[in-house]
């Protein structure tokens, strides 16, 4: 199965991160990366591993970027990755295996995030569809994230990938800012009866950053991680902050005109 596979990442100034990402794909024959024109030495990695194909592109949304990176895979399957996410080799030996049921045309598989090289007990992610053939497959855009829109019956896998992001914190800051500004949109944009119960609570602004604070120390017993459990937890509840600070900043001063950063 892996000879069928060709793996796709998006990167933009990824140099903490997309060695250890490559190190454990080096059992793919073609790796296909779309870079948003990245000024750190993330270049310099890519072209250190000779399976990799590197498109260059101006990014406009993420959805888009994946789109385009589809058009330029010529296998049957396509393993879609971001420049933190790290392949376990529990996951890798179930690829080996992997005989495709008919009608089966994805694959979702489970997270579990890391910090400092750690893995949690639990986190927010939730099974994704990673694996899939690529002539079902189209992403759209949802909120600040893109997601796979696959025809057709998915299974799962028991093997995890592990979200391993070792950028620094203001990065993660700047970033974080650039995603509530579209969740502010979509929040905005979107009737309530056609929002999540979980975005219904975020759209009030003051819940929302408890919430999530209890739900990662408590509820997915982070506490029992020590402070890197209280590190996620603290992260995942400024960017709700962020979010409601959004939100009050739009009511406030951007009420009847288009939200713009």
């Amino acid at each position: 199965m892996l000879a069928k596979i060709t793996p796709l990442i998006l990167t933009y100034n990824e140099e903490p991160n997309i060695a250890r990402t490559l190190e454990q794909l080096t059992w793919a024959t073609r790796i296909v990366v779309i870079d948003s024109y990245s000024t750190d030495e993330t270049l310099s990695i890519l072209h250190s591993y000779p399976q990799v194909e590197i498109f260059q592109r101006k990014f406009d949304s993420f959805a888009s970027q994946c789109n385009y990176g589809l058009e330029r895979i010529t296998s049957e399957w396509v393993l879609s990755l971001d420049a933190d996410y790290i392949v376990t080799n529990e996951l890798i030996d179930e690829l080996k295996v992997l005989t495709t049921e008919a009608g089966i045309n994805s694959y979702k598989v489970r997270f579990k995030y890391c910090v400092f090289g750690k893995p949690l007990r639990g986190t927010l992610l939730p099974p994704r569809k990673v694996i899939y053939r690529r002539d079902k497959a189209i992403y759209k855009d949802d909120g600040h994230a893109h997601r796979v829109y696959v025809e057709g019956n998915s299974g799962m896998f028991s093997g995890y990938i592990h979200h391993d992001d070792r950028k620094p914190l203001s990065r993660w800051l700047w970033a974080q800012d650039r995603y509530m500004l579209l969740e502010v949109n979509k929040l905005l944009e979107t009737p309530n009866n056609e929002l999540s119960k979980g975005d219904r609570i975020r759209r009030q602004k003051i819940l929302a950053p408890f919430i999530i604070l209890f739900y990662c120390l408590i509820l997915k017993g982070g506490i029992l991680d020590g402070w890197a459990g209280w590190y996620y937890a603290l992260q995942r509840m400024l960017a709700e902050i962020i979010l409601s600070i959004r939100l009050i900043e739009y009511e406030k001063f951007y009420h009847n005109q288009n939200f713009k950063s």
